[in-house]
């Protein structure tokens, strides 16, 4: 939810912080571009090939929002793919949020129950597997998300934690923990929603049997592609060429006997894992390093990400559903993502995805809203002691 500019001395009467028309606009392009387009092939897929082809999506709530309120047919869409028993929804923060990292789990639980209850709404499904919020993962959040009887968890498989294993198996937590750990494979991921329109890359251009050969090649359990849903259609637009090589992949990878498809649930009951893995600090699938960097790298961000933080007591006292909403639209990640000031490998992909002309003039505008939120938070929790002072006094 993008939002609006925001003045510090020309504050919104009340918390409506968002550029509706900029919100509209995008989710509107890549509706048409990506959303529509790919979900109808995806359904041509699962009934061509008799639903031997599975798919999962990380739907967040404030897609689901937007969706709602632009472009019913999105989520029209999507009830038909769950509707086939061929994809399978997983479970994440309801606002893509980061509070997964904040010291006290209570917020980041409230979340996950508010986003596995808009699925079972949505799709009549309750998700078995958890996707954090940009991947992000530690031994904390870990803990955390087996205690509310998840089966599994999908992370990133960066060679931090695994050294010299292989991401094509299932692991679990260090310390005794049943919960079961599914890597993401970035290299392979990462062919298709980077390199795929690459002119320079070597192995351009990506073609349906090259990749399910590759995939063919790799040893293991599985092999978890997880990419950007807007890899389709928005950042490889159509005529790169990139529906045809999906409408080509199932085909060709079911070629190889020893090859199917299956929903991330069907992969934790088939399998299980190899060995434990031990991740102190946050891993996440951002950027070369593999961190929570690309949100908590410069003062700017840690100011915005602390803020909010600290307002979680002043928010939750007020029980105040709208100042809540957003106060939680105002955690999801791409407002911090916005301000990163990495201009080394990943700069290019933070200033793509940014509506700022720079990281300064959106940590500007981000903290305009958080301190703006803060002094409304203050004077309606005063406005309520003085009612409640009133009332005492009354009697």
């Amino acid at each position: 939810m993008r939002l609006r500019r925001l003045h510090v001395f020309n504050a919104p009467t009340n918390v409506d912080y968002w550029d509706d028309g900029k919100n509209k606009a995008i989710f509107n392009r890549v509706a048409d571009k990506c959303y529509l387009p790919t979900n109808k092939l995806l359904l041509e897929l699962i009934e061509k090939h008799d639903g031997r082809f599975k798919v999962a999506f990380s739907l967040s709530g404030t897609f689901v929002e937007q969706a709602q309120k632009y472009r019913p047919d999105v989520i029209e869409s999507f009830a038909k793919l769950a509707a086939t028993g061929c994809v399978e929804f997983l479970s994440e923060t309801y606002y893509h949020s980061l509070a997964g990292l904040w010291d006290n789990p209570e917020e980041y639980i409230e979340q996950i129950r508010e986003h596995r209850e808009l699925m079972l709404k949505l799709f009549n499904v309750e998700p078995r597997v958890f996707r954090n919020t940009e991947l992000i993962y530690d031994n904390r959040i870990a803990k955390v998300v087996e205690g509310l009887g998840y089966e599994a968890i999908m992370t990133e498989g960066t060679e931090k934690i695994l050294g010299w294993r292989s991401p094509n198996f299932l692991y679990k937590p260090s310390g005794g923990s049943r919960l079961k750990v599914m890597l993401k494979n970035y290299r392979l991921s990462d062919d298709v929603a980077f390199r795929f329109g690459n002119g320079s890359w070597n192995e351009y251009p990506l073609t349906a049997d090259k990749y399910a050969t590759w995939l063919s090649q790799a040893e293991g359990q599985v092999v978890n592609l997880f990419m950007d849903y807007e890899t389709f259609g928005e950042h490889n637009w159509r005529e790169s060429g990139i529906f045809e090589f999906l409408r080509h992949l199932p085909g060709e990878v079911l070629k190889h006997p020893h090859m199917d498809f299956a929903t991330p649930s069907e992969i934790v009951s088939r399998h299980e894992p190899v060995g434990d893995i031990e991740v102190p600090h946050a891993i996440s699938w951002a950027d070369s390093e593999r961190d929570v960097s690309a949100w908590l790298h410069n003062e700017m961000q840690h100011q915005c990400f602390n803020d909010l933080r600290d307002l979680a007591p002043s928010v939750k006292a007020l029980k105040d559903p709208e100042i809540t909403h957003a106060w939680r639209l105002l955690q999801t990640s791409d407002h911090l993502y916005y301000c990163c000031t990495k201009w080394m490998s990943d700069g290019d992909i933070h200033t793509y995805f940014s509506p700022y002309d720079s990281p300064y003039q959106a940590f500007i505008n981000y903290s305009n809203a958080i301190q703006d939120l803060k002094r409304k938070v203050a004077l309606r929790l005063e406005q309520q002691r003085q009612r409640g002072a009133a009332l005492a006094a009354s009697r």
